[in-house]
């Protein structure tokens, strides 16, 4: 019985610390002073954040990375979340 609580309190606690590690680019938009941005630092801000986030995604099917034309329609499709 004992075990089955511990194994479950593991199984619950890797959970939890995943779903905390996924953070967002609005969640990340916060200027130095500790406020979040506005205006046009924020869309500067996820714009770049979104481009990052994509970047290391932009593989062909045989593992090179994209160039040219490809590589431009899939970042447009994986910046907008299409």
């Amino acid at each position: 019985m004992m075990k089955r609580i511990f194994l479950a309190a593991i199984v619950a606690a890797f959970a939890a610390g995943s779903a905390f590690a996924q953070e967002t680019c609005e969640s990340k938009a916060i200027g130095k002073d500790g406020k979040p941005l506005a205006g046009a630092a924020k869309t500067s801000f996820l714009k770049k954040c979104k481009a990052d986030a994509c970047a290391p995604k932009a593989v062909g099917s045989d593992g090179k990375p994209l160039a040219g034309a490809a590589k431009n329609s899939f970042m447009k499709k994986c910046e907008t979340g299409a």
